[in-house]
């Protein structure tokens, strides 16, 4: 199985000053793969193609060729999502068309060279006709496994994101019990199994640090806005903006990975085979910004991270071989499983004319499992057994 981990490095001056220009000399390799595709769009009517761009690209940067190859991989990619994007009827969404100043460093496969003292070398390649000297970082938490790759990145200090092998593999799947699974963002999520039992897992502590960030990006912005624009002081609060978000950003990985590492273990206690999880694709678009009364709500929904969610789940279930499987979840909310009328709520809790009553997100859950089992929205005649879970 191929997992990643972050490896914080020491070097010397002088080499740390070599990796901070190779990220700057991977943004350059970024920016003529920008010019090149626009230059043979304009010309051709068509994209370039990935052996032209990287015949193109091949041995005019300062960097391993590898290096090259991967930044130019990394450009293919993101056209092509955003292509599929725009065929979805995604309209606002647009090529890669930013330059950048720095850009994460690759190195694979030949770039690199590990000793078990934990000393690596990252290869120059050969330039007129030299192997040029590797840059040298010793590294004291290396993964244990065969290292595919490494990528230089940086957040508040440069450090190595090192993907390997662990040997591992997946678990087989059993088949077992299906749940339904609601996305929130009051509630990271919510979970209803066949058999009765659900579990909601806030996403309070996940709000709480959404709005400190905000609120900490809108005091540095005013106080910068005051200042002179490249001054000394300007500059200062950008370093600051630039912590506040490091530091927020690794809060909120926490918790969203044990949220859903939470949701796992419960998973396998409940012999749970197939996740059937909503899709909220679109809520952020399909809010209307322009209304006074939505302004609040607009901020909350596009501070919900729903897609890091999906991602994280998508391996973490794989490992426990538990198959998770996209559902449509129009109307589950709203739609009563009893007596099929649509009732839009904004409490908590869901409560229909016909008696039937349930937690909002558990509702939901419900629906989204019986959309995946029956193939319409149908009542489960089983008591639920509920279980609330905090983030610490």
């Amino acid at each position: 199985m191929i997992r990643a981990k972050k490896v914080y490095v020491r070097t010397s001056k002088a080499d740390e000053d070599r990796l901070f220009a190779c990220n700057r000399e991977s943004a350059r390799v970024w920016n003529e793969c920008l010019q090149l595709a626009k230059n043979c769009y304009l010309k051709y009517q068509k994209w370039i193609s990935k052996s032209e761009l990287q015949k193109q690209t091949k041995g005019k940067f300062h960097l391993h060729s590898q290096s090259i190859q991967a930044v130019c991989h990394k450009y293919l990619f993101a056209r092509d999502s955003a292509h599929q994007t725009i065929k979805k009827g995604h309209t606002t969404t647009r090529y890669p068309y930013k330059k950048k100043n720095h850009y994460n460093t690759k190195w694979a496969k030949d770039g690199f060279k590990i000793d078990p003292t934990g000393k690596i070398e990252l290869s120059m390649g050969n330039h007129n006709g030299k192997r040029e000297k590797p840059i040298v970082v010793y590294a004291s938490n290396l993964p244990q496994g065969t290292i595919k790759e490494i990528e230089l990145c940086y957040d508040n200090g440069l450090y190595l994101a090192v993907s390997f092998e662990d040997g591992q593999k997946n678990k087989e799947y059993q088949s077992g019990q299906a749940v339904g699974v609601d996305l929130g963002e009051i509630h990271t999520l919510a979970a209803f199994c066949e058999k009765g039992q659900a579990l909601i897992v806030t996403g309070r502590k996940i709000r709480s640090l959404h709005r400190l960030r905000n609120k900490k990006l809108a005091e540095i912005q005013r106080l910068q806005s005051k200042c002179k624009k490249g001054s000394r002081q300007w500059k200062k609060y950008g370093r600051a903006k630039q912590y506040v978000l490091s530091k927020s950003g690794k809060q909120l990985q926490d918790a969203l990975h044990k949220a859903t590492h939470n949701f796992v273990e419960w998973c396998i206690k409940q012999s749970v085979s197939d996740v059937y999880i909503g899709n909220p694709e679109g809520v952020q678009r399909n809010t209307r910004k322009k209304k006074k009364t939505n302004r609040k709500q607009a901020q909350k929904l596009s501070n919900w991270s729903f897609g890091q969610v999906k991602e994280y789940l998508k391996y973490k279930v794989a490992q426990e071989g538990i198959n998770m499987h996209e559902v449509n979840e129009a109307y589950t909310s709203q739609t009563c499983p009893v007596c099929k009328k649509k009732k839009k709520v904004s409490s908590r809790n869901y409560a229909c004319a016909c008696g039937y009553q349930e937690h909002r997100d558990v509702h939901g859950a419900r629906n989204i499992l019986s959309k995946a089992v029956h193939g319409d929205i149908r009542h489960f005649d089983v008591p639920t057994k509920q279980k609330y879970l905090r983030i610490a």
